[in-house]
């Protein structure tokens, strides 16, 4: 979904066309690391809490291991700059809810996070724990959402993603999160989609990596 749309589940996002563009165009390089899902595990994954219709809740396992495993081979076989201002997490969906979570739970390892239609529905516990991990300064949040998310996706909830996307950014704001480490973008006519996301990657790595 990242590079390939031959290979992919609804589309692709065209990471390598773009980064190799900014690369022509500004020399910023990048190193992207995608990581598969387990297929029918994929909402365990993805979810830090249970879902009591859709279950769920091992996010904090792969998130263990992205932290513990993941990036530490990264960093080892690859001429990395392995600090937090130079990693970032990115996700869609159920993947913008657990990078979400990731870069709050270890901001001294996530610097950045692209928060994509954030499956913020999944669970309440989303917005306690926002409230809980605000007062985190060193880190930056580009959030995005479509008015359009509801249209044609898989889970009827979607149709919740904006104002909930809303009610993070508030929340992180009123609890110390500084506003000016926030990029909010709620697009007319977006739609929860590999297409949608990929027009919005390059803003969003030009805004979290002031290029």
């Amino acid at each position: 979904n990242l590079f390939d749309a031959a290979t992919s589940f609804s589309g692709e996002w065209k990471v390598d066309e773009i980064l190799n563009h900014l690369f022509s165009e500004k020399g910023a390089a990048f190193i992207v690391v995608g990581i598969d899902n387990g297929g029918k595990d994929r909402l365990n994954e993805y979810s830090p809490w249970k879902n009591e219709k859709y279950g769920g809740g091992h996010g904090e396992a792969y998130i263990d291991f992205i932290v513990q495993t993941l990036k530490p081979y990264i960093d080892k076989h690859y001429r990395t700059l392995p600090d937090k201002m130079h990693t970032a997490i990115f996700g869609s969906s159920m993947g913008g809810l657990i990078s979400f979570y990731a870069a709050l739970k270890h901001p001294e390892v996530f610097g950045k996070a692209g928060v994509f239609s954030p499956s913020f529905w999944y669970s309440d516990q989303s917005f306690d724990f926002a409230e809980k991990y605000a007062q985190i300064s060193g880190l930056k949040l580009y959030l995005l959402a479509g008015d359009q998310e509801g249209v044609k996706a898989g889970f009827d909830e979607i149709s919740q993603t904006v104002n909930d996307v809303y009610k993070i950014n508030q929340i992180l704001i009123s609890n110390g999160f500084p506003e000016k480490n926030i990029q909010l973008k709620i697009v007319p006519g977006g739609r929860h989609n590999e297409k949608f996301w990929s027009n919005h990657f390059k803003a969003a790595v030009l805004w979290l990596f002031k290029i």
